[in-house]
């Protein structure tokens, strides 16, 4: 017997055994009427409404809906009353610009755009057939009373496209499948332990992998759903108390937003209840020893990319490092983490880190040649460098790509230094990830000016950089220079450039 894998499978088992418990608990304090508590059966409910509306406006399976919003019940729900019936769904960085969502809703042939009333005036005449402001038209949004159209169920159709940053100055879209988000999810809750006495709290941005698959697989243990609108760090020590938070995600971030807040309380909630899964840039060892130690929470880490759905390796500590003292914990807790179940690494003869397993994307949205070059072999190429020691664990050691991990972010260098090089006083640019204690690395760019622009300033060219790209992707620290060195056959050769920030730090790059 084969029965397809979807989505649906999870919320399906959440309205069957826990369909009277709160499923989800809207963010109080947004733009849009709060959703306040929902039960399992009343998400199925609203989620076959969104499908029953997207019936009457025309939209049908396959065709893309986009959504610009920061973590509210409203997104969790499009999940399963979009890609759940059938269509894709495509989750927007909602830190980006104007220029940057309307190349992702060309780019995607969005029908209908989702957005946040708060991000409203930023997609304002865009062109897009459909747009829905979340909370205000909900009346259009959500059919109610009547059954949605079937979905032929199909384990290797796209639910979502995400786009990511690349090496190139625009970004791709990942087709993640169903197959791969319902055995991502699975695999994930299975390594993190979700259980139904879990409560989850969302730190981590939804459009971000799908919130790296938690929605789905707290959702099939009927786990209760804490909506958290923007991260702050007292403000998830408030959660983490009032709600019995047992579970949360973030990027390194998040962890020093956490730390920083609890030097002020009496007594940090949640102490030996707590687990905090980190991905992106793996914190320093003190970070993840201080976890432990000051807070009372258990430090896990995953290392993936958005093109694997993320997870590819887990890292969690085990019995036989009970008896290190936490510093010595940490410093196995630092490593990405060994192969998740069902997934295969290895490394090939330039070091990168190599992958193969059921997460992996199906490819990028019209791109054959970049999904050719990704999967060559039938392994998909991370364009990060590593190695795997004797005990099976990976650590990432550099980047092969040029990407910078800013507090979870991907930021493409590429794009930051076309940015700049549109500014008439620079004639050459290289920008960089450099240590930075709060976001793992910030962006630098080095920067060599022209004769006629010799006094251009680091503010000037900030500020020009932050009217053409998202803010967190543009450089905190600009450096002018004579020259930039280059090889003989005048390529620069950033793992140099790079190299003088990070002598002292444990690794090369702060993570993958």
């Amino acid at each position: 017997m084969h029965v397809p894998l979807t989505i649906n499978d999870h919320l399906a088992r959440a309205v069957t055994t826990y369909g009277d418990r709160t499923g989800l608990v809207d963010e109080p304090d947004q733009p849009a009427p709060s959703l306040g508590s929902l039960t399992y059966r009343e998400v199925r409910r609203l989620a076959d409404a969104q499908a029953a509306a997207l019936d009457r406006d025309g939209i049908g399976a396959g065709e893309r809906v986009a959504i610009l919003s920061q973590n509210s019940a409203r997104m969790v729900v499009a999940f399963f009353g979009v890609s759940g019936s059938g269509r894709v769904l495509v989750p927007i960085n909602f830190r980006l610009n104007r220029e940057e969502i309307r190349f992702i809703l060309a780019d995607s042939g969005a029908s209908m755009l989702l957005v946040d009333p708060e991000l409203e005036d930023t997609v304002a005449g865009l062109e897009v057939p459909h747009v829905r402001v979340l909370g205000r038209d909900d009346e259009q949004l959500y059919l109610h009373d009547v059954s949605p159209a079937p979905w032929e169920a199909d384990e290797s159709a796209t639910a979502t496209i995400n786009y990511t940053s690349g090496t190139t100055a625009r970004p791709k879209g990942v087709q993640l499948t169903h197959r791969s988000l319902w055995l991502n999810a699975t695999t994930l809750g299975w390594h993190t332990g979700v259980s139904d006495r879990d409560v989850y709290l969302h730190t981590l941005p939804l459009f971000h992998v799908n919130g790296w698959g938690m929605p789905f697989a707290t959702t099939a243990m009927g786990v209760p759903q804490i909506l958290l609108r923007k991260v702050d760090g007292d403000e998830i020590l408030r959660r983490v108390r009032d709600h019995g938070v047992t579970l949360l995600c973030g990027a390194p971030a998040v962890v020093s937003m956490v730390l920083d807040a609890a030097g002020s309380w009496d007594e940090v909630p949640g102490r030996d209840r707590v687990r905090i899964l980190v991905a992106g840039a793996p914190p320093p060892t003190r970070t993840i020893e201080r976890v432990e130690t000051e807070l009372g929470w258990e430090f896990l880490q995953l290392y993936g990319l958005t093109e694997t759905s993320p997870l590819l390796t887990f890292n969690r500590t085990r019995a036989e490092w009970d008896d290190l003292s936490p510093i010595q914990r940490a410093e196995k807790l630092m490593r990405a983490g060994s192969p998740a179940l069902g997934i295969r690494l290895r490394t090939d003869a330039q070091g990168q880190v190599l992958g193969r397993g059921n997460h992996a994307l199906a490819g990028y949205w019209e791109q054959p040649q970049a999904t050719a070059e990704a999967l060559a072999d039938g392994w998909f190429h991370t364009g990060d460098g590593g190695v795997i020691d004797e005990e099976g664990y990976l650590t990432i050691v550099d980047r092969k790509k040029d990407v910078i991990i800013t507090g979870g972010e991907n930021v493409s260098s590429i794009e930051v230094e076309d940015a700049l090089h549109a500014h008439e006083a620079v004639a050459e640019v290289a920008v960089i990830g450099v240590p930075d204690q709060r976001w793992g690395e910030t962006v630098k760019a080095l920067v060599v000016p022209t004769a006629q622009g010799r006094d251009v300033t680091e503010e000037e060219l900030i500020a020009f950089c932050r009217e053409r790209l998202a803010h967190y992707k543009c450089p905190t620290t600009i450096e002018l220079r004579d020259e930039l060195a280059r090889t003989a056959t005048g390529k620069l050769q950033k793992f140099r450039l790079r190299a003088p920030y990070w002598e002292g730090q444990d690794r090369q790059v702060s993570g993958g």
